[in-house]
Order: C-alpha cells, then sequence, then structure tokens
C-alpha cells in the first residue's frame, strides 16, 4: 500500500518507491520536481545526462523533440548520439552503423499491432503477405536498438540503457549491409525496428530499410518495414519511416505515454508539453500519408495503462485527438507489468483496463485492442 506524501492520499495503486499521486503531479510543481529528481538520480548511477544537454559552444541535434545541443566529446540525453569534431554523430561513429541486438522472431508474434499486421492476419494478400492468412514458417526481423530519447520509470525493456554500459554483453556493432542481407533471407517477411527506440537511429534505419524495400521491389520479395516509436522523431525523418512502411505493408506503432504535458514529463523525464505536440504533429504527417486501399492501416497507436497514473482520462484524451482525425485509427491498450523503477507497483486491473476500453469508445475511436491481456489481475 503506499500513500502521496503531498496530499496524504492513500491508494494501493501509488508504489512505495515514488510515493507522488497522479493528482498532486497534474497540480504541484514540487510533485514535478520530486520526479525530475527520481529520474535524476537513476540517470546520474547509469552514467546518462540529466537533461537534454544545452552546451553553449555544442553542436545541435536535431533528430527528435529533445533538440539536444552537445559538447565536443559528449553524448545526447538518447546517450546514443555524440558530438565529434563538432559534428553530430553515433557514438560508433558516423551513421553506417549501429549498436543493436537482432534476433529472428517466428511468426505469428507478440506484436504491438499483431491484430492487424498482414504477418497475422492475411491482409494486403498477396502484394503485401506471403499467404492469405497467419505466416507460419517465416519470422520478423526483430531489431532492438541501444538507447532511447526517453527516460520512462516503467519501461518495459530498460536492457536498452544497459546495452549503452556494457556492448560487450548486450548485442553487437552491425553495419547496414550485415542487417541488409540478414533481411533479404527468404523466411523473413517483415522488418520491426524497436529498442529502447528508433528514433536516435532513426537515419541509420531509413537507409538499411531503403535498400531492403528497393532490392524487395526488385526481387518481387515481401519485406514489411515496421516500427515500434514514442513518434518524437524530426518530422522531416518521421515522414520518410512512415513512406517506407506505406510503400511496403508496414506498419508504424507510435507509443504516446500520457496525454497531459505534465503527467508526460513526470514518467518520461523530458518536455511534456513538446513531446505531446510533436506526437501530434507526427500523426498528422503520417495521415497525409496514408492510403487506405492497401488495406492495412499505417497508423496504430499504442498505450501502456500504468495503474493509478495513465487513467481513463489520458485514454479518453488521447482517443478524443485520434477520432479528430480519423475515428478508424486503431488503438492498442497494454496492460502494464512492474519493471524498472517501478517494480512495486502492482500489474494493471481488469477493471481499469475496461475504464480505459469504454472511453476510448466513448471518444470516438472504433478500432480497440487489449494487448498483453492476461496480465490483467
Amino acid at each position: 500500500m503506499g500513500s502521496c506524501i503531498y496530499c496524504s492520499r492513500v491508494d494501493k495503486e501509488i508504489p512505495p518507491g515514488i510515493s507522488v499521486c497522479r493528482d498532486c503531479i497534474m497540480s504541484r510543481d514540487e510533485a514535478i520536481e520530486r520526479m525530475r529528481s527520481y529520474h535524476f538520480k537513476w540517470r546520474r548511477r547509469v552514467g546518462l545526462s540529466e537533461e537534454p544537454p544545452r552546451h553553449r559552444d555544442g553542436a545541435k541535434c536535431n533528430i527528435c523533440v529533445n533538440a539536444c545541443i552537445i559538447a565536443e566529446g559528449g553524448f545526447g540525453f538518447c546517450g546514443v548520439i555524440t558530438n565529434r569534431g563538432g559534428k553530430i554523430g553515433y557514438r560508433f561513429n558516423g551513421f553506417e552503423r549501429a549498436y543493436l541486438h537482432y534476433y529472428f522472431d517466428p511468426i505469428p508474434t507478440n506484436c504491438v499491432a499483431a491484430h492487424l499486421c498482414p504477418a497475422s492476419t492475411g491482409c494486403g494478400y498477396p502484394r503485401y503477405a506471403v499467404r492469405d492468412g497467419v505466416e507460419s514458417g517465416y519470422y520478423n526481423l526483430a531489431v532492438f536498438f541501444a538507447g532511447c530519447n526517453l527516460d520512462c520509470i516503467f519501461c518495459q525493456n530498460i536492457e536498452h540503457k544497459y546495452m549503452l554500459r556494457e556492448p560487450i554483453s548486450y548485442g553487437g556493432l552491425y553495419s547496414i549491409d550485415h542487417l541488409k542481407n540478414e533481411a533479404m533471407n527468404n523466411k523473413v517477411t517483415c522488418i520491426c525496428y524497436f529498442g529502447g527506440d528508433p528514433t536516435p537511429h532513426s537515419i541509420y534505419s531509413i537507409k538499411l530499410s531503403a535498400a531492403v524495400h528497393k532490392e524487395a521491389l526488385e526481387k518481387k520479395m515481401v519485406k514489411r518495414i515496421c516500427w515500434e516509436t514514442n513518434g518524437l522523431e524530426n518530422p522531416a525523418l518521421f515522414k520518410r519511416m512512415a513512406q517506407l512502411s506505406q510503400d511496403s505493408g508496414g506498419i508504424v506503432k507510435v507509443d504516446w505515454k500520457a496525454y497531459s504535458p505534465q503527467l508526460y514529463s513526470a514518467l518520461t523525464g523530458i518536455d511534456g508539453e513538446a513531446a505531446v505536440e510533436r506526437i501530434k504533429d507526427n500523426i498528422k504527417v503520417l495521415k497525409d500519408l496514408e492510403d487506405k486501399s492497401r488495406g492495412i492501416p499505417l497508423l496504430v497507436v499504442s498505450v501502456l495503462i500504468v495503474p493509478h497514473y495513465v487513467s481513463h482520462e489520458e485514454v479518453g484524451a488521447i482517443a478524443k485527438y485520434l477520432s479528430s482525425i480519423d475515428d478508424q485509427t486503431p488503438m492498442v491498450l497494454l496492460a502494464f507489468a512492474p519493471h524498472h523503477l517501478m517494480r512495486d507497483a502492482p500489474t494493471t486491473s481488469y477493471s481499469h483496463m475496461m475504464r480505459c476500453v469504454a472511453s476510448a469508445r466513448e471518444n470516438g475511436i472504433k478500432n480497440i485492442h487489449i494487448g498483453n491481456y492476461w496480465l490483467l489481475r
């Protein structure tokens, strides 16, 4: 049982390690500052900058909304982008190699968009799928990147941060050519970038995806390009990512953490107001590109239903925005598992999830799915 140190609210869903309730995060500056210090303490421990750097004489990175200004030899908030000789590049030299872990994931996979993907449904066959049904016997090339431009206290894949500290223990440094050769395996029908997040690696992954897509067209092969991203990329990069998915039969899965800027900041450690506006801008970019005649949604929005914090009000606000653009936009509401700095939080309850589903529906979304339903208590 946890309680809020500011308003004394007692709630079994408030993690004792955080001891700040959602209402106080939304209304008290001191609660936001406490959450910021929570992020700072952990990031110092793993050698990451506390906030997006703003070095007076640094080089500016425009890859994502954080717009870090990085000192010579320093790193951006993501821990991936560095400044060498006044030029922005990956910490692993240039943009031609990236630090990642990859594997061949048998289809059907536990993909965020599995309910809608050609790999699991056969939709888009024969142009975008090899079968009119589940592509059993085929694989998704799952590319898990090191690093992320967010610092979510509930991160479900926190090993991406440790990959930056211990490169020998996790994954490897791979060139674009190496991953392209793996992707062109006859049994690979889709490539999914996640992590961490593909955002800091978007230049690398766009180059890789363009090369794969070009050869797939020449050889008349199905190679869907998919992304699981927080949606905070530079809109020009995001447009290129979305176009590759559009052309290949893939899906862009945007993980929207929270609608309220204060809550977004508290949970992720970055400027929540700028983040929410960037997500909105990028969703508009994607919707302008979408060709519905292909029969596959280009955009899927997922929301992790973090107990107590990501409420039905948050889900409703996201749904209202999405439905104002397209009420058929698929929403996937994901059940939460305790992890990282929220190991003392409970899993998502069935009743909480059902309130969120109802709120999404009441605010206009007609295509709602539940992910990780086996976690519900």
